[in-house]
């Protein structure tokens, strides 16, 4: 909750030593390492718009939108009160209004904006949002993603095109052909299958030319208030790629019926639904029977901003943890003075810039167009999205604690992030689902072997325990190291190789050193804080001081 002036001295006691809430700053301006990554990855062009955003995603106005959208969550309405079913979400007004501040600034459009560097602006801009309010960034990630799939379908593109890349919004519930912009959603998994996609049962009924109509049940459905949705179902060909508007061509509604809103853990001021399509009109997407490998256009690209979000989130713990210590006194010090917590406050902001780091580069293989970069852009994604998220969770719960009880409160912002920090995890494919594709891809696509390769051999005599530590990982793999059993083995291993190469060439030599020392010198440690002794702590502190 934003804290207000006090009305009047209380009669029992005075309220000293409590820290001042962090309002009214440039997340941009604030973050050295993300402005090393705007210039270095290729988008040095948006400089300008991403301070601009920063200054007004950081603004006391929009941290309030922030906490009134994670506070009151979306209401189903089914019926109107004559009794019509009208399968409504109601959100906050706060939540419109941040989709309104992304999607204005291109969050989703820039990577298909034509211009250099825009995955990178993107990625940059999202990375910033989240740090307000997680759960508007999942409906913004599926509206600009799906354009690489629509594209797929020409017709389809050149109608629904135009109004997904236009830099607005338009929350409200009717046809396309009334608005100005849309938004788009997913729902893949079933009941029985989850991530195992090809276990769905939703039939779809051929109708002539690639008009489809679909009969199933959906678990999951994601921001089921969206314009359109992009689906799985069994065609006569085998499983196939739809997509779905809330509303046919002739102005009536779709037969989507949203039976009940999910009741999670965190993402709550975002809908998840499950769904039934009652004879729904469909249009195919790709090629009957290769339902799977047409998605993963969309996917990949999806993997990537769920790995952002969680660097994004990391930020923004690290900086409240930090921003805290530098106020609170203890022991007659300083928290951020305190000799032990030090070194825990330095691996939050090392774990952050290291992630930060991790998800820009792979941003920048998205917006190359030579098969090296693609290459990268293919295993990186999965690599990221896999070990960014999995940090995410436990670094939030140790930046929690360093507010002691005042973070364990929900009027803070971290109670929010510690129940939103195990989503990104599970969406997309969990944590084994993309362990396996790495695995995958590095059995079957030399490509991705030699992309890594070139990452890491670039990094190659900049310091003998990182030599040392990638010398290993080539000989787990050429003993066996791609078995399935040890796949989380392996890719947490290239993580902190990636991580650790672009730390090297082009982090602060101090946080290069805490992270090399702390994690790949004698292995990591079971919880954040214990490095080694003898290090340079305070510039490190110093890039999270706000």
């Amino acid at each position: 909750m934003i804290a207000q002036e006090p009305i009047a001295d209380l009669p029992t006691h005075q309220v000293t030593n409590q820290v001042p809430p962090l309002l009214d700053y440039n997340l941009f301006d604030s973050d050295p390492g993300l402005q090393a990554a705007l210039e270095r990855e290729g988008a040095s062009w948006a400089r300008d718009a991403a301070s601009a955003f920063g200054a007004s995603i950081g603004s006391a106005e929009a941290i309030a939108l922030g906490e009134a959208a994670g506070r009151h969550t979306p209401e189903l309405h089914s019926f109107d009160r004559f009794g019509q079913r009208i399968d409504h979400v109601e959100f906050h007004p706060a939540y419109h209004a941040l989709m309104a501040r992304g999607l204005e600034a291109g969050i989703h459009s820039l990577p298909a904006s034509g211009r250099s560097g825009g995955f990178v602006a993107h990625a940059v801009l999202e990375y910033m949002l989240t740090q307000i309010e997680p759960g508007v960034c999942c409906p913004i990630t599926m509206t600009g993603a799906s354009l690489a799939l629509l594209r797929q379908a020409p017709t389809l593109f050149a109608q629904w095109g135009p109004l997904i890349r236009a830099n607005a919004y338009d929350g409200s519930a009717r046809p396309v052909a009334d608005k100005g912009a849309a938004t788009i959603g997913m729902a893949m998994t079933e009941k029985q299958g989850g991530s195992d996609v090809r276990a769905n049962t939703t039939r779809a009924a051929p109708l002539g030319e690639d008009f489809y109509e679909l009969t199933g049940h959906k678990w999951f459905c994601s921001a089921p208030m969206s314009d359109g949705f992009l689906t799985l179902a069994q065609a006569p060909g085998g499983l196939s790629c739809f997509f779905v508007p809330r509303w046919r061509p002739d102005g009536t509604r779709n037969p989507i019926f949203i039976q009940r809103l999910k009741d999670k853990l965190g993402n709550r001021s975002n809908a998840s639904a499950e769904i039934d399509y009652a004879g729904a009109l469909a249009w195919r997407v790709g090629e009957e029977g290769r339902g799977v490998a047409t998605i993963m256009a969309m996917v990949n690209q999806t993997r990537l901003d769920a790995a952002l979000v969680c660097a994004g989130m990391m930020r923004q713990c690290a900086v409240q943890a930090v921003h805290h210590a530098a106020h609170r006194r203890a022991f007659g010090k300083l928290l951020i003075e305190q000799p032990l917590m030090q070194p825990v406050l330095a691996d939050l902001v090392v774990e952050a810039e290291a992630a930060t780091m991790l998800v820009m580069r792979v941003a920048r293989a998205f917006d190359a167009d030579t098969p090296e970069e693609a290459a990268f852009a293919r295993i990186g994604a999965a690599i990221a999205k896999f070990w960014v998220t999995k940090r995410l969770p436990n670094l939030s719960y140790e930046a929690l604690e360093c507010l002691g009880g005042n973070g364990f409160v929900e009027e803070g912002p971290l109670a929010r992030f510690y129940r939103e920090a195990p989503v990104n995890a599970i969406w997309e494919g969990s944590g084994n689902v993309n362990a396996l594709d790495v695995l995958r891809a590095l059995a079957k696509e030399p490509a991705t072997v030699e992309a890594l390769r070139s990452e890491l051999e670039a990094a190659r005599g900049l310091d003998p325990r990182y030599d040392a530590f990638v010398a290993a990982i080539q000989k787990s793999m050429r003993a066996g190291g791609l078995q399935e059993g040890l796949a989380r083995r392996l890719v947490e291993d290239l993580a902190l190789a990636l991580e650790a190469s672009l730390l090297l060439r082009h982090g602060p030599a101090p946080m290069a050193e805490a992270f090399i020392a702390g994690r790949l010198a004698g292995g990591m440690r079971g919880c954040y804080g214990a490095l080694p002794a003898g290090l340079n702590l305070r510039p490190i502190l110093d890039r999270a001081t706000v």
